[in-house]
């Protein structure tokens, strides 16, 4: 099939990779021609280095290559996937499968991504969102990883199955893009405090704590919106939590653990060099659990360390002092 990956960043190469290697006619896009232009002239993407790029992978700037394939995977920043659907929609034929792979929460709009391609697209192509515990790093290195695509649409999502599977990248479907999607984006808010605690000097049972009491909050809040609870013990919930807390290829873990050190939280997103989905997501959850009537403390916590200036310290005592709890709200019901 012909395939165009809409996004030069490790992800995307890494997909694009795995698609050629499946024996389709891929081409990668890339919003800025200088970048384009390195990695046909060194045959690697400098963001996902040691990884070779094939002579037979199709390198362009031009989003009119788009045109006519059979599926559009949308791999840029989350802050782009609008606007890069909205330049996409004039050359897309109908029914043209678009796959979203970019994890976050819109900002201003607080909508899922594939919400925001289905608007830009007049909803007249099918959207899969595939999501997963899957680092670029490895994936482009072929090392054993397990995704989820989730679509309503379950041709589509079998579709996309079809694309993406081989020996060493296992695809399971699902109908709950709901979930899937809300716990792709919110993890990177507890893998920013992970980073944080690790920064402060704590240990594994704080990681643990962290990580359990995150995915509680996560999960509530993806229910409250029409997920199923056990999506979030699956690849996309519980598996993208673990991957994301706990490797150093995450960059919002880095950044957590810059914060943790002293560091500024612009200043660490800075310094990150690439995307931290984990600050802009922590401000869109926030407002989410809002409107929804859902508490969510340790998002609160990253949120006014981030953006309110409260001291690391602080914002861990009053998460640990706060008024007794049972650990699962059925309890002695």
């Amino acid at each position: 099939m012909k395939v165009c990956v809409l996004g030069s960043g490790g992800w995307g190469t890494a997909l694009a990779l795995n698609l050629l290697e499946n024996g389709h006619d891929v081409t990668l896009w890339s919003y800025q021609q200088e970048e384009c232009e390195v990695m046909q002239k060194q045959h690697e993407n400098p963001m996902l280095k040691g990884v070779k790029l094939p002579a037979e992978l199709k390198l362009t700037w031009d989003i009119r290559a788009a045109a006519d394939c059979g599926a559009v995977v949308l791999a840029t920043p989350s802050f782009a996937v609008r606007n890069t659907a909205k330049n996409l929609n004039p050359i897309l034929r109908d029914g043209t499968v678009l796959i979203s792979v970019s994890k976050g929460i819109e900002s201003g709009t607080s909508k899922r991504l594939t919400q925001a391609i289905e608007e830009e697209t007049g909803g007249r192509c099918p959207v899969v969102a595939l999501c997963g515990p899957t680092h670029a790093e490895e994936v482009g290195r072929r090392i054993p990883s397990a995704i989820v695509a989730a679509s309503v649409n379950r041709e589509a999502a079998e579709l996309t199955q079809t694309l993406f599977m081989n020996e060493h990248l296992r695809v399971y479907t699902s109908d709950d893009v709901v979930g899937a999607e809300l716990g792709a984006a919110l993890k990177n808010v507890i893998a920013l405090c992970a980073g944080i605690c690790d920064g402060m000097g704590f240990g594994d049972n704080t990681r643990a704590m962290l990580m359990t009491r995150g995915l509680t909050e996560i999960a509530r809040l993806g229910v409250a919106m029409g997920g199923k609870q056990a999506t979030f013990a699956g690849l996309t919930g519980v598996g993208d939590l673990i991957v994301t807390c706990t490797s150093m290829h995450s960059r919002n873990h880095r950044a957590g653990i810059l914060i943790g050190k002293g560091v500024e939280p612009q200043e660490a997103v800075k310094q990150i060099g690439a995307v931290v989905e984990g600050f802009y997501a922590a401000q869109s959850a926030r407002e989410l659990a809002h409107k929804r009537g859902v508490e969510m403390p340790i998002t609160e916590a990253a949120y006014a360390v981030l953006y309110e200036g409260l001291p690391t310290r602080e914002a861990l005592m009053c998460l640990m002092t706060r008024d007794k709890k049972r650990e699962t709200e059925d309890a002695w019901v």
